[in-house]
């Protein structure tokens, strides 16, 4: 990668573990840009699937272990999963072989759940993870809209448009003078959730209005 050309990056998860910059506050070097979400969401994804299923003692976690940004979610899941009563098991995103092994092990367990947290494996393998979920019946919250219209139930990530409007206000600034050094990296400020009531309907579940009322877009 250059180090003297100005870059203005989207959507990197973790731009710190990868190297691109220093830190958030300070990127130090000639990169900069706009990272898709803080791990923190990790706790939101369970609450709203707990919300959606209330009965539910038991989650598996799709997430790629082999970056930061994995990790981070998964621990942010892990933190808050005691105080809802909720035991949490991993799942690698590295093949669509393997996640079919393991969601169909851990599916053999009532009152389950699936989280799809972010990362470029997930997004790849977005159809065998969706149909898996509506083949063993089980609730599943995702990271991007996508996997919603994919036949997903619920949806809560950022709005990867609005990042690149941010994106663009940062070229204007590097090239009116600034330095990408001094212009921290920034976390997504809209989030969107998205419901699908098709797949709700198939999976036997009610969404209550108060949900349905606080969704950006409901698929029927």
């Amino acid at each position: 990668m250059t180090h003297t050309v100005p870059i203005v990056f989207v959507i990197v998860p973790d731009p710190v573990g990868a190297g691109f910059v220093a830190s958030l506050a300070r990127p130090g070097g000639n990169a900069t840009g706009f990272t898709p979400f803080e791990f923190g969401v990790g706790a939101k994804w369970l609450e709203l699937l707990k919300e959606v299923m209330p009965s539910m003692t038991h989650v598996a976690v799709i997430r790629d272990p082999a970056i930061a940004s994995g990790l981070g979610q998964f621990a942010a899941i892990q933190a808050v999963a005691p105080s809802l009563g909720v035991d949490v098991t991993p799942v690698n995103a590295r093949d669509p072989k393997e996640i079919e092994r393991d969601i169909t092990a851990f599916a053999r367990y009532p009152h389950g759940g699936l989280i799809v947290t972010g990362s470029a494996l997930a997004a790849a393998h977005r159809h065998p993870i969706t149909r898996l979920a509506a083949q063993h019946k089980m609730p599943a919250i995702y990271n991007q809209r996508m996997f919603v219209e994919a036949g997903g139930l619920i949806s809560y990530g950022p709005n990867f448009l609005d990042q690149f409007r941010r994106a663009a206000s940062y070229v204007d600034r590097i090239l009116k003078g600034e330095k990408p050094a001094d212009l921290p990296v920034q976390s997504a400020t809209k989030y969107e959730l998205v419901i699908n009531l098709k797949t709700a309907k198939a999976l036997g579940l009610t969404v209550s209005p108060t949900l349905l009322a606080r969704a950006d877009e409901v698929i029927e």
